[in-house]
């Protein structure tokens, strides 16, 4: 699902105009990076929560030369799912078994 097929998902089930759909998934998103700039972390009970995280500098090699180069430190998003979204891709799983 690409973002335009998710802006029309929100719309049909918020029964709002695709724009105002746009502008809260717009909302949503802002509001996530800044707190997760901000060094905080966004918790939605049952989905899962968004943070931030901090990777240390290490040393890489060049697949095509093998030459070790140096990879800096940076700041990354993570995601961690939610007991409900797991149960519910699990179930999904479960169903596809059997």
């Amino acid at each position: 699902m690409n973002k335009s097929e998710l802006i029309d998902a929100i719309a049909e089930k918020s029964d709002v105009s695709k724009a105002a759909a746009g502008r809260m998934l717009e909302a949503f998103t802002e509001s996530v990076t800044k707190a997760m700039v901000d060094g905080d972390s966004v918790t939605l009970v049952g989905f899962g929560t968004f943070s931030s995280g901090e990777r240390a500098a290490r040393t890489g090699r060049n697949p095509r030369t093998g030459e070790e180069i140096k990879i800096a430190a940076a700041r990354t998003g993570k995601f961690t799912a939610g007991k409900a979204l797991k149960d519910a891709l699990n179930e999904k799983k479960a169903k596809k078994k059997k």
